[in-house]
């Protein structure tokens, strides 16, 4: 069976590979089964510092296999269970403690938006192209695209890349707040923002990942009960010891040398 999603775990970092690039990566039944065992296996590792998303060949994901869906005896019941196993894979990498970059190049359409934001920090190659391209199909948006996208963005321009034929360079999603940056090599780029993560408090990163995803969920009260909570969690791990321990004695040694 072809690997269309390949899994390394290297140095703290899950390294996730969409390689079906014949296709633009766009997903078919097995390269979406194959996409959440490896976004599941990611998350729970508990080796896992930071997730790094990139994709072979000249498009990051042109979304769901149209030629699939087009083949004899395909109907929707079959859409909706492949739509559900893929939404698995994005809710482990969404709902996970662990912080996560993805590269982006080329096109990225209908679907591949939902693989792309479910990505903490997305850096882009300057050849990115999105589109919505879910009317062009006569389908709805799946994969989280209708919540990510909008989180991402806002209502009006999620409606615009959903609703309009218009296409996003790369200076206008990150302009509009879709990607984070542009680079000549976005693969380098987002590695070392992996790299950086996992040498760090990765651990008070996912939780500040979580803490903000969770407060779009329930009232204010409650976030700030669980940020409460949080913090002193953080506190008595290691890693906040030594930094806290660092930053004490580098501030006093300003304050002597003044």
């Amino acid at each position: 069976m072809p690997q269309h999603v390949q899994l390394e775990q290297r140095d703290g970092i899950a390294h996730l590979t969409l390689a079906r690039p014949e296709r633009l990566n766009a997903v078919d039944f097995e390269m979406g089964t194959q996409y959440r065992d490896a976004c599941v296996a990611a998350t729970s590792n508990p080796e896992t510092r930071a997730v790094l998303i990139t994709a072979q060949g000249p498009a990051f994901c042109a979304g769901g296999d149209v030629l699939m869906m087009a083949g004899e005896g395909f109907v929707g019941a079959h859409v909706t269970a492949s739509a559900q196993v893929i939404h698995e894979g994005i809710a482990a990498l969404v709902g996970s403690a662990v912080p996560v970059v993805a590269a982006a190049r080329g096109a990225v359409a209908g679907g591949g938006l939902g693989l792309m934001l479910a990505a903490d920090y997305v850096v882009a190659g300057h050849d990115l192209r999105v589109a919505g391209k879910y009317s062009d199909v006569g389908l709805t948006p799946d994969l989280g695209v209708s919540t990510l996208l909008t989180r991402a963005i806002g209502e009006r321009r999620a409606l615009t890349v959903l609703l309009t034929s218009r296409e996003l360079d790369a200076d206008l999603a990150v302009s509009w707040g879709l990607v984070e940056e542009a680079s000549d090599d976005p693969e380098s780029r987002a590695l070392e923002i992996a790299r950086t993560w996992a040498a760090g408090a990765s651990t008070a990163l996912g939780q500040a990942k979580r803490l903000v995803h969770a407060s779009s969920q329930r009232d204010f009260a409650t976030s700030l009960d669980d940020e409460a909570r949080s913090i002193g969690a953080a506190f008595d791990r290691e890693e906040a010891q030594q930094r806290v321990r660092a930053f004490a004695a580098a501030s006093a040694a300003r304050a002597s040398a003044r």
